[in-house]
């Protein structure tokens, strides 16, 4: 395939035609730097198939620069920017005159207006109409190529937030895949506009970046952040402070107190050349809830999802279902509480990771890994589950657990109950006819009997209503949870879905995969 430049839309459909490919399109404005290139390389490596082409477009969009702007003097140099492109792996450059992305000129066309929540705040603050033209030429240039896959940089994180947003309200099937801010050896981050800084306005502007590392390292030590004192230290290097300020990282508003994800957010003016730069803020690392009814499919993916994440991978099904095999093995009536707690008030309960990769679960030191899946433990787990003193107990241990995060928890109540301040909440389901399919599939294989599909279908719909109906944490779906039925994926299917809703929620920064 080779290196191609196109500056009309008619030059790149028909050659696209030709290709019968999909697109992993990564838009810039041009003046590109060892950030896009890494984008590129990312975006290079994210191929499943030979028939996919990374497509870069370079288009300084007139739309998103405010007046006295720099709009004329944006760094635009096609030749370098193309070679940059190629390097980093490329397929083709895409380089519109502005007359193919509006036709009859910008007027000529409807334009999208970002929420005022999202617009005034940080950089929409100050630059009036900018988002609304970032949000207007996105939707220009994916409505042209039809891409795959968008990849974008986490840097622009304001631009990146609304872009998600404005994909999700318009149902835009479109993927989206961010990447960590890049840096050079100093710290100081990639971006275009670098290249207006003389020699001098550069040892300035390295204070930006300085400062928000040093408050990061504050904030680890002490838990608080002196935005004063910030503001004082770029002051100092010669930089005009535009803002600098603590906010929620994906609703923007400004935060006192720092819980979840926040974002450490600043804007300087370094003679003319106006700087942006960021840190996130967290003071544990990231929960992940998982929560379904039984028989989703929810422990298989999961462990496999840890695993991938670099997470503690936490079974709560599994602690209930080891309670339960307890209580059996000494034949304890299961409506006899005080027989329940007293058994319970000093039991050992522990997972374990053996050298294979396999967690196994532990109660009073013995391995119930395997005891815990027998039908008779299933059948009698939800009538344990629901009482009090078990739920109470239980829900203490693995909140416990969590206390540092780095944690994918998953169960019946996870984000309702266990962890209601987990920063992503996922409810994994199925049907019941497919659910029943997999536990049939599941019993086979440990080399239990079973009656019929039928009656397999018919005992987990009793179980979800058990669940669902009980008292005590219920089985329902958290209000902020996202729900991803299953029916008809495999397991690398429900794994990338999942990754995608992880890294909606979590930045790179906060949490890199492995391979980013």
């Amino acid at each position: 395939m080779g290196k191609k430049i196109f500056q009309t839309n008619a030059e790149l459909k028909d050659w696209l035609s030709e290709q019968n490919s999909t697109i992993i399109f990564i838009p810039t404005m041009g003046g590109l730097h060892s950030g896009h290139q890494y984008l590129i390389q990312k975006a290079k490596e994210s191929k499943t198939n030979k028939n996919q082409i990374v497509l870069v477009s370079i288009f300084v969009n007139p739309l998103q620069f405010s007046k006295g702007e720099d709009f004329k003097k944006y760094p635009r140099n096609i030749n370098r920017d193309a070679e940059l492109a190629f390097i980093a792996g490329a397929d083709a450059i895409w380089a519109p005159y502005c007359s193919e992305v509006f036709p009859g000129g910008e007027d000529s066309h409807f334009k999208i207006q970002v929420p005022k929540t999202l617009h005034n705040k940080l950089c929409g603050a100050e630059r009036k109409g900018h988002f609304d033209g970032v949000a207007t030429v996105i939707i220009r240039l994916i409505n042209i190529i039809k891409p795959e896959k968008l990849i974008l940089g986490e840097k622009d994180w304001q631009q990146l937030i609304i872009i998600r947003k404005l994909f999700q309200e318009l149902s835009i099937p479109i993927r989206i895949e961010s990447f960590a801010t890049q840096r050079d050896q100093s710290g100081f981050a990639y971006s275009s506009r670098n290249a207006y800084l003389s020699h001098s306005e550069r040892k300035n502007a390295q204070a930006l970046p300085n400062v928000m590392l040093e408050a990061k390292d504050d904030f680890a030590k002490n838990k608080s952040i002196n935005l004063k004192k910030i503001d004082f230290k770029l002051k100092q290097s010669n930089l005009e402070v535009e803002y600098i300020k603590i906010v929620d990282a994906f609703s923007l508003k400004e935060k006192e107190n720092i819980n979840g994800i926040c974002l450490l957010a600043a804007a300087v003016r370094c003679g003319s050349t106006r700087l942006i730069d960021h840190t996130f803020l967290m003071h544990r690392k990231p929960i992940i809830a998982i929560d379904g009814p039984a028989g989703a499919g929810k422990s298989t993916v999961t462990k496999e999802f840890a695993k991938r994440l670099g997470f503690i991978y936490l079974d709560t099904g599994a602690m209930y279902r080891a309670v339960t095999w307890l209580i059996l093995k000494n034949s304890i009536d299961p409506n006899n509480q005080v027989a329940i707690k007293k058994i319970l008030k000093d039991a050992k309960l522990e997972f374990k990771n053996t050298k294979i990769d396999e967690q196994k679960i532990l109660i009073n030191n013995t391995d119930v890994t395997e005891k815990i899946r027998s039908p008779e433990v299933t059948s009698m787990v939800s009538e344990i589950a629901k009482q009090q003193f078990v739920r109470e107990l239980l829900t203490r241990k693995q909140q416990v657990i969590g206390d540092n995060g780095g944690l994918i928890a998953e169960g019946r109540d996870i984000g309702t109950a266990v962890f209601p301040d987990a920063d992503v909440k996922i409810f994994l389901t199925a049907t019941p006819k497919e659910r029943a399919k997999r536990r049939s599939l599941d019993l086979k294989k440990r080399g239990y009997e079973y009656e019929s599909l039928e009656y397999l279908e018919k005992e987990i719909k009793e179980r979800d209503k058990k669940d669902s109906e009980r008292e005590i944490a219920p089985l329902k779906k958290a209000q902020d949870a996202i729900e991803l039925v299953t029916d008809g994926m495999n397991i690398e299917d429900v794994l990338k879905e999942l990754i995608d809703i992880f890294r909606s929620k979590i930045p790179v920064e906060v949490w890199p995969t492995p391979n980013q």
